[in-house]
């Protein structure tokens, strides 16, 4: 029956961790993918002969461990090439500071350590219990159900919970900005300028912006394992991940049709009433479930005059310019950052080496023109995962901020080289030798992210995450509990509670939620 079938639009990580638990509901699941793999952003791909990277993110910690786990991901092949990194703390010079499991090491002050150890018990606790309300759907604020109502007030009673000093200090930092709270726990300004990084890592952000507490909180709240935040290195890249949800849903009987675009989303009688492919195809189902960016589904796919004036309105003012660009060297060897030994390079690399260099980094992109001295989070896989590059050869792979999707000059081939040369004159400031070492390398701007993955402007968490676009208003109001204002079609996506991340979260709630209300 057409009334049992769902349609998911893309086969990012979101798309077939929804699809995969649509199946093990009882639905006859289709998924319809433009690209010839599965993934979206979350793929591996080979940049040059034999050098293969994860396309946009490259670090995994906040990949949802229930989604792991009743998926059975391990049993599909979900393999890590690393875990539990320690991020290492770069400046122009050779003074490193590594913040790992045990804490800090390096030349900080007795300050930088009893602060550390309680900038992170309070983080992780205020994390704890945000991680609870980012694994359930989000209530309505008004009109909502009695569950809306009780979920609510569990809300104000965790937060009660905390004590009352606890409490006053998340109420105190919840919605300033991580530079302010930084400077109370710490004196080393690589401490503080990693951590920062990390609040504003993909984002219209600098350390002074407000919000930025909450993005270091929802980094997080992710289930990092073994503790919150914990990084790893998936083997094979993110295709990995991507690969081994492929499996678990095709063995939930999900059927995947790659290299298949959908042109529209149609609609009968005021409901979805499934898609028409690029080719002419029709499809038919009872519901549409679309993991791509909120403003692709509504304004492009479905198309305004579906919707009424003033949801089209907050869509079309969804705040989703990216703002990093990612860059891809293959190296004939190693790579030597001076400071660091061999060993550790299979640890995270950051460079912004204080906080005031990652806010003069920002500058640049309020007023549309990229950073001259950018910021940097830098990875080596293959020094963990040698099948990802040629034997005794390397891929870097780097996020680099800040190179603002709606460039005042344009994003032509020429800005495009220079941002790069701009990127490649930062990194040699903590790698010297590393221009003689390319052998190929590529420069993904955000318009670039937004043409390869189809992601409106090129924002791979599908919208920022802030206070006006985060949890009961997310992606804005009237889609906040997944399901768009025209019967029968929902979002899966990043854009959708709780956002972006290699996480399945949104996924996995999404079809909670059609499961659960019997849509179809």
């Amino acid at each position: 029956m057409q009334a049992r079938r769902i349609i998911v639009i893309g086969a990012g990580h979101n798309g077939l961790t929804c699809a995969a638990y649509l199946a093990r509901g009882g639905y006859d699941v289709v998924v319809v993918e433009a690209s010839d793999h599965v993934g979206g952003a979350a793929d591996t791909r080979e940049f040059a002969d034999g050098f293969r990277v994860s396309g946009c993110a490259h670090y995994v910690y906040q990949l949802n461990q229930q989604v792991v786990q009743e998926l059975g991901l391990q049993q599909h092949g979900l393999e890590y090439s690393a875990r539990d990194l320690s991020t290492i703390a770069l400046s122009p010079g050779e003074q490193r500071v590594t913040i790992g499991p045990g804490g800090l090491s390096g030349p900080v002050t007795e300050r930088d350590r009893s602060g550390h150890q309680e900038f992170t018990r309070l983080t992780e606790r205020f994390a704890g219990l945000l991680s609870r309300y980012l694994n359930q759907a989000p209530p309505r604020l008004a009109n909502g159900t009695r569950k809306d109502r009780l979920t609510l007030a569990r809300l104000g009673w965790d937060i009660r919970r905390l004590g009352r000093d606890d409490m006053r200090e998340l109420l105190r930092v919840g919605a300033i900005n991580i530079y302010d709270v930084l400077n109370e726990f710490f004196d080393s300004d690589l401490v503080k300028g990693a951590i920062s990084l990390d609040a504003v890592l993909g984002t219209h952000m600098g350390p002074r912006s407000p919000n930025s507490v909450l993005t270091y909180l929802y980094r997080l709240a992710g289930n990092g394992v073994p503790r919150p935040g914990a990084l790893a290195l998936p083997r094979g890249g993110m295709g990995g991940i991507a690969a081994a949800l492929e499996r678990a849903a095709r063995a939930a009987g999900v059927e995947i049709r790659s290299g298949t675009a959908v042109g529209r989303i149609t609609v009968s009688h005021d409901r979805v009433s499934g898609v028409e492919l690029t080719d002419g195809e029709r499809l038919e189902a009872g519901l549409v479930v679309s993991s791509a960016d909120p403003r692709t589904t509504v304004l492009s796919l479905l198309g305004a005059r579906h919707c009424e004036t003033g949801f089209v309105r907050r869509i079309h003012n969804l705040r989703c310019r990216g703002n990093a660009a990612k860059l891809h060297l293959a190296l004939d060897g190693p790579p030597d950052f001076p400071g660091v030994g061999a060993p550790d390079l299979r640890h995270r690399l950051i460079f912004a080496p204080d906080m005031d260099y990652a806010e003069r980094a920002f500058n640049p992109a309020k007023y549309g023109e990229y950073s001259t001295e950018p910021v940097m989070e830098i990875a080596l896989p293959s020094m963990s995962d040698p099948s990802l590059a040629p034997e005794g050869k390397h891929v870097l792979s780097a996020i680099v901020q800040y190179a603002p999707y709606q460039l005042k000059a344009g994003w032509d081939d020429g800005q495009k080289q220079a941002f790069l040369d701009v990127a490649l004159a930062t990194l040699a400031t903590v790698a010297p030798g590393i221009r003689d070492q390319i052998v190929a390398g590529e420069l993904l701007t955000p318009a670039d992210i937004e043409a390869r993955y189809r992601i409106s402007g090129g924002h791979w968490h599908h919208g920022e995450l802030s206070l006006d676009q985060f949890m009961f208003v997310r992606p804005v109001p009237g889609a906040t509990q997944y399901a768009l204002p025209v019967d029968g079609l929902f979002l899966c996506g990043a854009g959708a509670h709780p956002g972006g991340g290699i996480t399945g979260t949104p996924g996995r709630i999404a079809a909670q939620v059609i499961v659960e209300g019997g849509a179809a």
